[in-house]
């Protein structure tokens, strides 16, 4: 069976409204107060401190533009809920590509923003999971990539077969006690900066 998800407290939370002054507006604010979120609205653009200002977003995809943020498309910063009254394509590719974490649709009434905070807030932070399991990865591999450059290294300098070269940088590393990734990275660097020294 599989671990519920975690369903987070929003009181004391700071919520930011993108949208034009508007009924709706009011209705969600009205439920951000209920759950203890204080909130702002703001409109046509979101400021530039937003990202460190305020825990969640709600943007209006019927009239937004990517202008309007001051972070690319797809990489906000905090939980971001689309409010939808168009299901135009065109609308709906424009919020898909800003990559909201949830939506609701219009008309709001008086239910449903906690149910698309919670699924916002679980669909962020799988989403930052994912960019650093992602960053990880890279790292990972551009460690492997220096690795290897520094066994080819070895091999070519001392003309040995790539098990034994990869045991020496294993063994200088213990030595220096270094991370076979420090030892390998410090052994391209010393080629590299022999091969520029030769060709000047």
């Amino acid at each position: 069976m599989s671990r519920p998800a975690y369903i987070p407290n929003f009181d004391g939370k700071r919520a930011l409204i993108l949208h034009r002054v508007h009924p709706v507006v009011d209705a969600i604010s009205r439920q951000l107060a209920q759950l203890g979120i204080s909130c702002d609205h703001c409109w046509p653009a979101l400021p530039a401190s937003a990202a460190g200002d305020a825990d969640l977003m709600i943007f209006d995809a019927d009239m937004g533009h990517d202008e309007q943020f001051p972070w690319a498309a797809g990489a906000a910063p905090m939980p971001a809920i689309a409010l939808i009254g168009s299901e135009a394509p065109g609308r709906l590719a424009w919020t898909m590509s800003r990559g909201a974490d949830a939506h609701l649709l219009k008309p709001v009434g008086s239910g449903g923003v906690f149910t698309a905070l919670v699924m916002a807030s679980n669909a962020f932070a799988r989403r930052l999971a994912t960019r650093a399991e992602l960053n990880g990865l890279t790292a990972r591999l551009e460690q492997r990539e220096v690795i290897a450059e520094a066994t080819a290294c070895l091999m070519l300098r001392a003309n040995l077969p790539a098990e034994t070269a990869y045991a020496q940088l294993r063994r200088d590393a213990m030595a220096a006690r270094l991370t076979i990734e420090a030892m390998a990275e410090q052994v391209v660097q010393e080629l590299r900066g022999a091969h520029v020294h030769r060709r000047s």
